[in-house]
């Protein structure tokens, strides 16, 4: 076989300079037939090794049975099952010859592109942002933000939230819905814990929300993110553009810079589908919004305790100090996203209200309950002591006199 330069060399002394094949064998001393296959040839001379199969080609029809019967079975299960028939190739020849292959044993999703009208949908999802929020006292803790999306304008808005407990995540949406301005139709969720009870029903809290604010709710089928992909992006975008390069103060500092930045930035950006500002949108989808109630919905956590002789109640591993005037009586908590009150029941008396501490382990006593305390303990031990002086009878020393006479 003559190489590349060889055949371009013959085929240049023939076709351009008119040489016979006679000629170009006294000059390169080529064999006439290398000659002729050259001329004839309209491609460079290539070597070609005969394919020699592969090791998983004796099994492929078992592999196309098993996946006709489970488009999704793994590689590492269908080496497993043809390894007792004889294969003894390695993981790589399996996994990519499914990779050619199991497209043609399952049926492709296809996707629509959705129009939303004006007020129709608010989709939500959970937000958990990479670093953890600071909290006070030298402590972070991992935060987590319920972000929300309409439909049609793509007005966003986030609301910083320290659990996935029911109370905070109706806090979340009753916050988001809050700072858009109005109410839409529907609330499109994934299937979250704490708001989906199974079957694509809502729990007893999350419809009693909805029930309140009238609005309707919508779960999303199972590992189906595009069906709420409005919010999704949003959410991608957030973990793009806000977090990166930024620093918290503590909590509160977070919630003020994460509603600056969907004000200045995501609700007032171009938007790429829509090319307009979603802020302009939200103009026209007021018109069809439900307005917001006067009075918002409770999701406040409320319980009955009695106060114990030690005047403390726990809530998230913090001691909360209560009146030590109301030891034995029945209160009722209340914790807001902000502060813990309680009320005695019999009374409605004020038995404590504290600012809520995300810090976790800490003892929080107010300065009344403390001084109240130090007075009880002073009465009590004066108590104590008078009980504990006998009575002596106080007589004259003259009466001793006579009697010693």
């Amino acid at each position: 076989m003559v190489g590349v330069e060889q055949w371009a060399e013959i085929r240049r002394l023939h076709f351009v300079r008119g040489l016979s094949m006679r000629e170009i064998h006294r000059r390169t001393g080529l064999h006439r037939d290398t000659i002729s296959r050259a001329i004839h040839s309209d491609e460079p001379p290539v070597y070609r090794r005969a394919p020699s199969g592969s090791k998983l080609d004796p099994f492929k029809d078992e592999i196309h049975r098993l996946l006709r019967d489970d488009a999704e079975i793994t590689g590492q299960r269908i080496r497993e099952l043809i390894a007792p028939l004889g294969f003894d190739g390695g993981k790589t020849i399996v996994d990519d010859y499914l990779r050619e292959v199991r497209s043609m044993f399952r049926s492709p999703r296809t996707y629509q592109r959705t129009i939303y009208r004006p007020g129709e949908i608010c989709q939500f999802d959970l937000w958990e942002p990479r670093d953890e929020i600071p909290v006070g006292h030298g402590q972070t803790r991992k935060g987590y933000v319920v972000v929300a999306c309409l439909g049609y304008s793509r007005a966003g808005a986030g609301a910083l939230i320290f659990s996935k407990k029911i109370p905070d995540l109706l806090f979340g949406i009753r916050r988001c819905l809050w700072s858009l301005g109005a109410l839409p139709q529907t609330l499109v969720w994934d299937r979250q814990s704490g708001l989906h009870a199974g079957g694509g029903r809502p729990t007893v809290e999350f419809a009693a929300f909805c029930g309140q604010v009238r609005v309707d709710w919508l779960f999303c089928e199972p590992r189906d993110p595009q069906a709420k992909g409005c919010v999704e992006r949003l959410q991608d975008f957030a973990e793009r553009s806000f977090e990166p390069g930024r620093c918290f103060a503590n909590e509160l500092d977070f919630q003020l810079q994460l509603d600056t930045w969907f004000t200045e930035r995501a609700n007032a950006r171009q938007h790429k589908t829509l090319r307009c500002r979603p802020v302009d949108r939200l103009v026209e989808e007021h018109r069809a919004m439900a307005p917001l109630p006067r009075i918002g919905p409770d999701v406040d956590r409320r319980w009955s305790m009695r106060v114990p002789p030690d005047p403390y109640l726990r809530f998230d591993t913090n001691d909360y100090s209560l009146a030590p005037r109301l030891v034995g009586r029945r209160v009722e908590v209340r914790v807001t996203d902000r502060e813990l009150t309680a009320i005695a029941l019999d009374t409605g008396e004020l038995a404590c209200r504290h600012v809520r501490s995300f810090a976790k382990h800490r003892t929080i006593t107010a300065l009344e309950h403390a001084r109240a305390l130090k007075e009880q303990r002073q009465e009590r031990r004066a108590r104590t002591t008078t009980r504990a002086e006998p009575q002596v009878q106080v007589r004259s020393l003259a009466v001793y006199d006579q009697l010693i006479a």
